[in-house]
């Protein structure tokens, strides 16, 4: 490629860092086509406070889980959601949805009894709509995320205790 090429590509990976920050995203991917054997692949991530995952692995396969430390937090630390056992991970990138259609009832409430299996959101990720099930019995104590709203992989969806 040609010097005007790399700076061309320069501006576009800017461009796109750019933008990840104006629209609060977190990771961007974009392959760019200069020609039938000649093409870019483009990456752009934003790392924040959460847990990496490495990109060899299969998008849905959860996590490994993050190592326990021995020390207990500070009385003011605020709880890390995540590391709470009944909490449910976001399996995918996507858009979080707590009811089946706009206007319909949620899935579920704080306090609501749900079993294993059952349903309790929907993630939206390259329109496919992906039922998210309960990974196990109980009561749901707290919802973290937020109808309509974009969650990461990991991402704490809600804790069932």
């Amino acid at each position: 490629m040609s010097k005007n090429t790399n700076e061309a590509d320069v501006a576009f990976i800017a461009a796109l860092a750019e933008l990840l920050n104006k629209n609060g995203l977190t990771e961007l991917s974009v392959k760019r086509y200069y020609g039938s054997d000649d093409s870019l692949d483009v990456r752009v991530v934003k790392q924040a406070n959460v847990v990496t995952v490495q990109a060899a692995a299969p998008a849905h396969y959860a996590p490994a889980a993050a190592p326990v430390t021995a020390a207990a937090p500070a009385p003011d630390a605020p709880e890390d959601p995540t590391q709470h056992p009944g909490c449910l991970t976001s399996p995918m990138v996507g858009t979080c949805y707590m009811s089946a259609e706009p206007g319909a009832a949620a899935f579920v409430a704080i306090g609501s009894a749900v079993t294993e299996g059952q349903t309790v959101l929907i993630i939206e990720a390259m329109k496919t709509m992906n039922h998210i099930p309960a990974q196990k019995a109980g009561v749901v104590k707290r919802i973290l995320a937020s109808d309509g709203h974009p969650v990461e992989f990991g991402a704490p969806l809600m804790i069932i205790e």
